[in-house]
């Protein structure tokens, strides 16, 4: 192996960079060296995406947990929930899932887990682990470990069917599109058990991309799913990410749903069944979740935003259910951890049990609650902007609240805002909802923007 490698890929929550100069075989060997000198784990899970780098690294990754005394259960081609679901589900000491997930193509990383499937992040274990990289100081180990085929899909699509009553589904015609990534297996498996008829779309993984990375946040990769649901006059449409941590919904008339509504679906959905239970939110979109939260008979509880925090958070208070409007879901009984395939069977229980569409369990919401949707802007200097913005509406109306939970939220009779910096460039998150204004919120997201303006790069 080599002497010298780039640590600039460690991020704030993960590994991640453009491949070969920030990614390579040899710092993925040095990371698994690293890892296993860290979390001293006996048996460690390791999966990896359909992107074309994905299986050198992670056999060198392999190679590395082996020479620091780890045994390696090979998941192959998967999703990152599917390592979450194989570190808990056997007591695992630990899980890797190599994947850039809706990164571009010449991109790769690493999303790492310990026992429980608790997460490594900046604040514990990526530091420690990106100062062994760099030093090459591993320890002796006594015996090399070896690396193994695991099969687990069994028990993941048994474990997946258990958030629902099978017996309460009704036959949708349901729009798939895994975007070529990795989803496509697991939906196989899942259409043999359910009474769906899925038309799929961008099925089977390739990491050639023929349609593009697969990101369904961004509008232009959007078009596909929805005129197909209209066109099939399918019940729903759903999407995911490389890596499927998170799914996308559209109802039956094609129209993209925001996350955020679907966060309060699914505190309903599994409310029905745990009333009474804790339901964790973040604060960039707030009002709608609470209301249903508190009239279900839970306990609406906020985080800062991201996934370390939101796991953090769950586990302190036991909670049921964690959304992000950014479309990760996390489940007490997945271990607090993110999965892209829990939620849409919920939703499409709950149109069961309901009698609605997906338009009719949320168009009252939408209504109650329009947003602008997360809009992000490069700014010279996030932090001044931010103050300029607080300094200027606190002066026009005092607000009824003010929190720092995760950047600015201002609080006012029938709007409310929150603007947060990037944790890695130098742009700002601006969010803004009001109660059942729409012109309103428009009207306060133009001039919020307009602030911004005066510190544009």
């Amino acid at each position: 192996m080599g002497k010298t490698v780039s640590t600039a890929c460690f991020k704030a929550y993960d590994i991640r960079g453009r491949v070969p100069d920030e990614l390579n075989e040899e710092l993925a060997w040095r990371l698994g060296r690293a890892y296993a000198a860290f979390i001293k784990p006996r048996r460690v899970a390791v999966g990896e995406d359909v992107r074309f780098s994905s299986r050198s690294l992670a056999a060198a990754l392999a190679r590395g947990l082996n020479e620091g005394g780890a045994e390696v259960l090979e998941l192959g081609l998967c999703g990152t929930e599917e390592v979450y679901f194989a570190t808990f589900n056997y007591r695992l000491d630990g899980g890797i899932m190599v994947t850039a997930s809706h990164n571009p193509g010449d991109y790769n990383g690493m999303k790492l887990v310990r026992h429980e499937s608790r997460p490594l992040s900046g604040d514990f274990g990526l530091p420690q682990i990106k100062e062994m990289v760099e030093s090459l100081s591993f320890p002796e180990v006594e015996k090399v470990a070896a690396t193994r085929p695991f099969t687990f899909r069994t028990d993941y699509i048994n474990h997946l069917l258990s958030y629902i009553d099978l017996d309460k589904l009704k036959p949708f015609k349901v729009v798939t599109n895994a975007g070529n990534g990795c989803a496509g297996p697991v939906l196989d498996l899942l259409e043999e058990r359910l009474p769906y008829k899925m038309i799929k779309l961008l099925h089977q993984p390739d990491g050639n991309f023929p349609e593009g990375i697969p990101n369904p946040l961004l509008p232009e990769n959007r078009t596909l799913t929805s005129r197909a649901v209209v066109e099939q006059q399918a019940d729903i449409g759903l999407a995911w990410d490389g890596d499927f941590d998170r799914c996308f919904f559209f109802d039956e008339q094609g129209r993209f749903i925001e996350g955020y509504y679907i966060v309060g679906l699914l505190a309903e959905s599994l409310l029905l069944n745990h009333p009474g239970s804790a339901i964790v939110h973040d604060p960039r979109l707030l009002w709608n979740t609470v209301e249903i939260v508190n009239e279900n008979r839970g306990t609406a509880c906020l985080s800062k935003t991201g996934h370390a925090f939101i796991k953090d958070r769950m586990r302190a208070l036991d909670a049921l259910y964690g959304g992000e409007m950014s479309a990760h879901h996390y489940f007490r009984n997945f271990s607090y951890c993110d999965s892209g395939m829990i939620p849409w069977l919920l939703v499409l229980e709950l149109m069961a049990r309901r009698g609605k569409t997906l338009s009719e369990l949320v168009d009252e919401r939408i209504r109650r609650y329009p947003v602008s949707g997360e809009i992000n802007r490069r700014l010279t200097d996030p932090a001044a902007a931010i103050a300029a913005v607080e300094e200027s509406f606190s002066r026009r109306e005092e607000p009824l609240k003010r929190d720092l939970t995760d950047g600015l939220s201002l609080e006012f009779a029938d709007w409310r805002f929150n603007l947060r910096s990037s944790n890695t460039e130098p742009l700002v998150r601006l969010n803004v909802e009001s109660r059942g204004d729409k012109a309103l919120m428009e009207r306060k997201t133009e001039e919020i923007l307009t602030l911004l303006e005066n510190f544009a790069a």
